[in-house]
């Protein structure tokens, strides 16, 4: 495994890049991203942000630990994930440290963690400056979320509508608003509706896959309407990932060379393109003022980081963090799976675990309520 910096810079060049233009899984880990180096002892994360909050919504790319609180298998809140989280604390984040979600609203400078909102731990101020209602597993298929026993996107929604009304019990309505109207959503869905549907082969021809596609792209696009109807103007929309090139994909469609499953990716590449169309209606429908949706192409980044990983300062793509690394995730990547990144070889390294322990430290003063979330001032 390699250092995380150059795959951060790619993903921010894209998030931040919108982030400015709009006013400021059942995913196995076959890139992990790892955490940055926590915010300065004295709490400037939170000062000078460009937007109220932060709310994300869908599935394990986003997903900061919801699962933990539901009746499911597709958990990872047991080692070895959380192995780069400050103080190497499993929180149900299916990655070794922290995931985009948290990255984001650390880059507008309102704090360092982006909570779950079924933490019963959540204080006032984790309300007012967004939280998580994504759902590793989930999907746009209203069968996928059934299937994996996770929170739906009607449910997420439903999550959503709840908390507004918690908001409102807090800072009163006018204020409510401002915080809804006035933040950034951000979505990664479709994801797995493409894994289970290549998975089980559910449809092979061509002319299955483009419906299928395009169903997708619809209910997303039905979503993004109900998101709107909620209060929401400036959202962001992640791509389906190369999920053809997962290491258990590899492993299971790849043949004996392990190669990506081009069933799978040609899938993911058809959603991207009708969810991008979707997404340019929305935002040219005059119905919809103030609306703006911009269309993240993540496929294409990191399609190229796993063919061309040298370039970005990565060493494997084809195999796991965990275990043979080839067909471990979830709950089969456990603190029992032999191998779990032995060499985890990187020149920050050092600096980095320093700075774990300084950071998971506050971490569990906050879990207690004893302080407030890391750099983050009250």
């Amino acid at each position: 495994m390699a250092s995380s910096d150059s795959l951060l810079i790619i993903v921010f060049f894209y998030l931040l890049k919108l982030i400015v233009t709009t006013g400021p899984l059942f995913f196995c880990e076959a890139v992990a991203i790892t955490m940055a180096p926590p915010p300065p002892e004295n709490g400037t994360v939170g000062r000078g942000r460009t937007s109220s909050a932060v709310f994300v919504f869908g599935d394990s790319i986003l997903d900061t630990g919801n699962n933990d609180h539901i009746a499911t298998l597709i958990k990872s809140n047991f080692p070895p994930y959380g192995r780069d989280f400050p103080g190497r604390i499993p929180t149900g984040r299916f990655s070794d440290g922290r995931l985009i979600s948290d990255f984001i609203v650390e880059s507008l400078k309102i704090k360092y963690l982006l909570p779950p909102y079924l933490d019963s731990n959540l204080r006032a101020e984790d309300l007012i400056t967004g939280v998580c209602f994504a759902s590793a597993g989930s999907g746009y298929d209203p069968k996928t979320p059934k299937i994996l026993s996770v929170i739906s996107i009607p449910d997420q929604l439903n999550f959503f509508q709840q908390y507004v009304g918690k908001m409102r019990s807090l800072v009163g309505e006018q204020r409510s608003n401002d915080v809804v109207e006035n933040s950034l959503y951000v979505i990664s869905c479709g994801n797995n509706d493409v894994l289970l549907t290549t998975l089980f082969h559910t449809r092979t021809k061509s002319s299955e896959m483009v419906s299928y596609a395009a169903f997708l792209a619809g209910q997303a696009s039905a979503f993004l309407r109900e998101l709107y109807g909620q209060g929401a103007r400036k959202i962001v929309h992640l791509s389906a990932l190369t999920t053809g090139c997962i290491p258990a994909f590899r492993t299971l469609l790849g043949g004996v060379q392990r190669q990506c499953s081009d069933e799978s990716n040609e899938l993911a590449v058809m959603f991207n393109e009708k969810l991008s169309d979707e997404i340019q209606r929305l935002n040219d429908d005059v119905l919809l003022p103030d609306l703006t949706v911009q269309f993240v192409d993540m496929y294409t980044p990191f399609f190229d980081i796993i063919r061309r990983p040298e370039n970005y300062g990565f060493v494997v793509t084809k195999e796991g963090c965990c275990g043979t690394g080839t067909i471990e995730f979830g709950f089969l990547c456990n603190r029992w799976s032999p191998s779990t990144c032995a060499d985890n070889s990187n020149k920050e390294a050092e600096a980095r675990e320093t700075d774990n322990k300084v950071q998971g430290r506050r971490i569990k003063k906050w879990k207690k309520g004893s302080s407030p979330q890391p750099g983050v001032q009250k």
